[in-house]
């Protein structure tokens, strides 16, 4: 598993995590879109906004190996912002390669492009 150097563990000040230290051995959790729907809290669209910068400043429009990202926090990302980068795509791959679609990305979360 990559090891993102460099990259936030977690959102600064909470216990959101954007990171796992270490791989899973009961076998890789697979990434899958979550639904983001209207009446999430605000701190829930901050933690996602924030990943979306740490993303977006880590690895701009290039593809990325997944690594040791969080694949709930991805999830919540995936398939919008975040898409598969490779075909055939393995969600359960710690390889995995991933894009930022930056147009929707843009779109969703304009802050974290400033």
């Amino acid at each position: 598993m990559l090891k993102h150097r460099g990259f936030p563990g977690r959102m600064p000040g909470t216990d959101f995590q954007f990171t796992v230290r270490r791989p899973n051995p009961k076998g890789v959790t697979p990434l899958t879109r979550r639904e983001r729907f209207a009446d999430r809290k605000n701190v829930d669209r901050r933690v996602d906004a924030t990943f979306m910068r740490a993303l977006w400043e880590q690895f701009g429009d290039q593809p990325f190996e997944r690594g040791n990202l969080d694949a709930g926090r991805l999830s919540w990302l995936f398939g919008r912002e975040v898409v598969a980068a490779e075909d055939p795509f393995n969600p359960a791959s710690y390889e995995a390669l991933l894009v930022i679609n930056v147009a929707v990305a843009q779109a969703s979360f304009p802050d974290a492009f400033d």
